[in-house]
């Protein structure tokens, strides 16, 4: 269906596609083309997604995916009552081994001068907001369960759980709003075009991709922090070479202030794989699905004392002189 829409709208022959992990990827005349389902999002979404990607392009991001007209000169095509728009990368490279910290230093330094208004995508001061609104949702599914005196294995867990981590973020959105009234931001911690979800896998698999539908605006420790967390839960017992090359390559290229710092260290207090295990097995449908959401807890909560050592040690395995910069502590964590 979709190589139909390709040819019918917008006079593609597709070659050859490809799965890469999360979309389909149409190869053609020597560039890439991905048809992005757009359905139910609002159209000044996608004007800022388009701003985005039309301003990396122009800034000479080869990687970034830029928005294909049809035949029409129409970025947005409706084919029996559902919305795509297309996305093209005419510049092609293998994914392999990268300085990725170096590369998303770049990313943000371009993405930050950005003169388009951004509001709908916005992150900015946000995650106070964001983190209060999820913990208070959380909250209320905890005291219903409580109520229904569970006996499934995972609402157990919950159950006994969510107390502490509710401590956690409670202890992300003190530290957020310490950091903004504490300390001055610098000229880098200006806004810019991150990313979701940032992980190893985000930029592509077979070829590098700069995706837009995968941005939002925001500060550039969003990204960072969310990148040292997938390492972190992926290879608990490794990440640490990884973590400070990573690092020490995007401060080569964009060094961090004590402001930035302090909103990476924020961001990892917060819980998000603990909430993020939680809210899917309470929208999973299947047996097999909250079974494997409740393997994910159960490993999570073995991992508690571990993750506490880890956000004990940041600053030290960051190489960030915290007593220098006057960086508070979180008094109940220990190494």
């Amino acid at each position: 269906m979709a190589q139909a829409i390709l040819k019918k709208y917008y006079g593609i022959d597709a070659e050859h596609s490809f799965f890469d992990g999360k979309l389909v990827r149409y190869e053609a005349n020597g560039n890439l083309y991905t048809l992005v389902p757009v359905t139910g999002i609002p159209e000044n979404v996608l004007v800022e997604l388009y701003e985005m990607s039309h301003h990396l392009v122009t800034n000479g991001d080869r990687y970034a995916s830029a928005f294909y007209p049809s035949k029409e000169q129409k970025f947005l095509v409706t084919d029996e009552e559902y919305d795509y728009v297309l996305l093209e990368n005419r510049y092609k490279k293998a994914f392999g081994n990268m300085r990725t910290g170096r590369k998303l230093a770049k990313f943000h330094l371009r993405g930050r001068t950005i003169p388009a208004n951004i509001t709908e995508t916005n992150r900015m001061g946000e995650w106070k907001k964001y983190w209060e609104q999820r913990l208070e949702q959380m909250e209320q599914a905890w005291y219903r369960t409580v109520e229904e005196h569970p006996d499934h294995p995972f609402e157990q867990m919950f159950v006994e759980s969510f107390p502490y981590y509710m401590g956690l973020c409670e202890n992300a959105i003190q530290y957020v709003v310490d950091t903004e009234l504490d300390e001055q931001s610098a000229e880098n911690d200006a806004g810019t075009i991150c990313h979701e979800r940032f992980s190893d896998g985000v930029w592509g698999r077979k070829y590098i991709i700069h995706h837009p539908f995968d941005w939002v605006f925001d500060h550039a420790a969003r990204d960072i922090a969310e990148w040292i967390r997938w390492q972190y839960l992926q290879k608990q017992h490794t990440y640490r070479p990884d973590v400070r090359a990573f690092l020490r390559q995007y401060e080569s290229l964009a060094p961090l202030s004590p402001f930035a710092w302090r909103l990476v260290y924020a961001r990892l207090l917060f819980p998000l794989h603990y909430f993020e295990c939680v809210e899917a097995y309470f929208l999973s449908r299947s047996e097999k699905e909250q079974k494997m959401h409740e393997e994910k807890l159960e490993r999570i909560l073995r991992g508690t004392g571990q993750y506490e050592a880890f956000l004990a040690e940041f600053y030290e395995l960051a190489e960030v002189p915290a007593r220098k910069y006057n960086i508070p502590r979180i008094a109940w964590l220990k190494s």
